[in-house]
């Protein structure tokens, strides 16, 4: 008698995978590094806290022994401030404190970006062509499914082999098997275009006010957008520039250094940049990117003064932005709006800036940002920008 046997799924207690105790600070340590806007000794003091509260660490691996091991693999360097003299050095041969300081290196600024798209884009695939589909057909690597004759000129790895022999078979007969130029059939690609993005991060002050920080997943969003475009598309462009009272650009490997100040919203400087970043582009492809928490509130004069109005919504100030927005339409710049804030009188101004642009606007809290931008990139970048 057979024996019967019985179908289904075993569930069983979920058990975390094994981890060091040194991975196991270091994915907290990469958490509040990035609140920390890079400051090692204030991330450190909020590790040994945790540690006080959640007993993190064992008598056999402290928080001194995860410090050391961040130097040795290259995560954090120790540099003596000049003058200070070195560490253990002090006046009458006493030691002294040394004026030591501890900064993140390249290496762990890379390791930031590569979590962050993690942890927002975090079910991509990554490749390595890095160029943008337009639906037209030319060179490229993406295969379209359409069969044309081979002309002077393509390559080989074009070639369909299965519909050329099918080709040679019907036109020679198989028993006179030959294959010639005119049996030759090639598989055209899509045309892929390049593109050119310029991040615009507010950095006013009402980006950590109301007890929310909102400038962490922005610059969360700004890194992982980077490192998306430096692994997947390392054709395209991606310029980050960060406006309070003006504008300025940061360097990527700036990002997890960034930090709100005591500004307003000059958002006229802020896309006067980025229209004469993206102008120096040969690109034809090209789009703006604005995250934003905030209604525009400054504007910096001919003359170089300051105007200033938090109170409301500013008409002078206003139309200006409407201005840029009209302006950076005529030169086919689309701009796509990502407004932290859900004030009626706000999104009023965003929809209608946005109209004059004829660009995009999402009304979005924090949580969904990350996906809200990936997903506008790859729709753009499907489409050629006209």
């Amino acid at each position: 008698m057979a024996m019967k046997t019985r179908k289904g799924f075993l569930f069983t207690t979920y058990s975390a995978p094994d981890q060091s105790p040194f991975e196991k600070l270091f994915d907290i340590f990469q958490e509040l590094i990035t609140h920390t806007s890079g400051d090692f000794d204030e991330a450190i003091d909020w590790l040994r806290q945790l540690d006080e509260e959640y007993q993190l660490t064992t008598p056999d691996y402290t928080i001194d022994d995860f410090i050391e091991d961040l130097k040795k693999k290259g995560y954090i360097r120790e540099e003596f401030e000049q003058g200070a003299g070195t560490a253990g050095e002090g006046e009458d041969g006493e030691e002294g404190n040394g004026g030591s300081i501890i900064n993140i290196t390249a290496k762990l600024e890379r390791m930031l970006r590569q979590r962050a798209l993690d942890q927002i884009f975090g079910k991509i695939k990554r490749s390595g062509s890095g160029n943008h589909k337009t639906g037209k057909l030319g060179k490229g690597d993406e295969h379209s499914g359409d069969f044309r004759e081979y002309r002077y000129g393509d390559g080989l790895e074009h070639i369909s082999m299965t519909e050329s022999l099918r080709n040679a078979q019907i036109n020679h007969g198989i028993g006179n098997f030959m294959l010639d130029e005119n049996d030759l059939v090639v598989e055209d690609t899509e045309h892929k275009a390049q593109m050119s993005t310029v991040l615009m991060i507010d950095i006013s002050h009402s980006m950590i006010l109301y007890g929310e920080d909102r400038i962490t997943p922005a610059k969360k969003v700004a890194m992982a957008l980077a490192e998306l475009i430096i692994t997947r598309y390392p054709k395209d462009t991606l310029d980050i520039l960060v406006f309070g009272n003006d504008a300025w650009p940061i360097p990527i490997k700036d990002l997890p250094y960034l930090k709100v100040g005591p500004y307003h919203t000059n958002t006229v400087a802020g896309l006067q940049l980025a229209m004469d970043m993206l102008r120096r582009k040969r690109n034809t492809n090209k789009q703006i990117f604005m995250i934003t928490d905030g209604k525009p509130s400054c504007l910096r004069l001919p003359n170089g003064d300051y105007y200033k109005n938090s109170v409301g919504l500013d008409e002078y100030i206003v139309e200006k932005c409407y201005n840029m927005a009209a302006q950076a339409r005529k030169l086919h710049i689309p701009i796509t709006t990502f407004m932290i804030a859900q004030d009626p009188y706000l999104m009023q101004f965003v929809r209608e800036f946005t109209a004059a642009n004829k660009g995009k606007a999402f009304y979005t809290g924090l949580k969904g940002l990350g996906e809200m931008i990936f997903e506008d990139y790859e729709n753009n970048r499907r489409k050629r920008i006209k």
